[in-house]
């Protein structure tokens, strides 16, 4: 059953609801609109449903702990409004205040009504304001959960963009690669190839590392997966960029790539391909 306690408080509030949203939004407007990252209309809805959600699930729980079941509809309110924040381009102290800056109007309705007993007020305050910073803390949570997956979906796709797999020519690709290779770009560079392999039916691809800083026994062993993987679909690879330190370290590592083509640059790969696919190669003479 229902204590008092919550039922009384959801009361007080419903009653001075109106002078509760306005003095909440004097608050916190300036705020949310510093950097005029939403519209005043938006700001105003979230505040007001917020609002009418809390006044509504407060005298259904005996409980002040935000994290118990009967505050779901509350923290999947504040989950949805915290992870559009963060798409939105607010911080995790912007979103917070959201719920911090419901105390201070909250306060005061409570005040007026316990004025009679300090000893009840200060009770009351303290359920309160538990409850308000377990929801304030779930917001950050949300929030920094929500830009994790925002950088970790735009990190994806600049490893996407950072792999473009250009054909040079009928049947032959060119994949060059700038910065380290990983496991995690070796997977987006390998299947970006294949794909372009079938989309194509290309029967070479020339990856160029003249861009890759450094080239140890792992991104060699990528490198070797790469080509190992294009064969199986029926497309043999050249591998060019290789300059002299780096041939230096990988005969010095002792990773075998006898069995694939290597060249200096691009251009002498491109020449190679083009050789392989039974391309002519026609130097115009010099008019005089």
């Amino acid at each position: 059953m229902n204590t008092p306690e919550q039922v009384r408080i959801a009361d007080i509030l419903g009653q001075h609801r109106d002078t509760l949203l306005a003095e909440w939004l004097r608050l916190h407007l300036p705020i949310a609109l510093r950097r005029g990252l939403a519209m005043e209309g938006e700001i105003r809805e979230q505040f007001s449903a917020f609002l009418n959600i809390f006044l509504d699930t407060l005298p259904t729980t005996e409980t002040f702990d935000s994290s118990r079941p009967e505050w779901e509809p509350v923290r999947a309110f504040l989950a949805d409004m915290s992870a559009h924040r963060a798409r939105q381009g607010y911080t995790p102290l912007e979103t917070a205040t959201f719920v911090f800056s419901f105390k201070e109007p909250l306060y005061a309705r409570l005040r007026e009504a316990y004025s009679h007993n300090p000893a009840e007020l200060a009770q009351v305050s303290w359920q309160v304001n538990l409850l308000l910073d377990g929801f304030g803390l779930y917001t950050t949570d949300v929030f920094q959960k929500s830009r994790e997956a925002i950088i970790a979906r735009q990190q994806e796709e600049l490893l996407e963009l950072s792999t473009p797999v250009v054909q040079l020519w009928e049947n032959v690709l060119a994949l060059p690669l700038i910065g380290t290779l990983d496991s995690a770009r070796t997977q987006v560079v390998m299947e970006s190839l294949l794909q372009k392999i079938v989309d194509t039916g290309a029967s070479l691809a020339i990856i160029d590392i003249t861009g890759v800083p450094t080239v140890d026994t792992l991104v060699a062993q990528h490198l070797l997966k790469t080509v190992a993987a294009a064969r199986l679909m029926g497309a043999d690879c050249i591998i060019s960029g290789i300059r002299p330190q780096i041939a230096q370290t990988i005969v010095h590592l002792g990773v075998d790539l006898t069995n694939v083509i290597t060249k200096s640059t691009l251009a002498d790969a491109f020449v190679i391909a083009l050789q392989r696919i039974g391309a002519t190669i026609i130097t115009p003479k010099a008019t005089a």
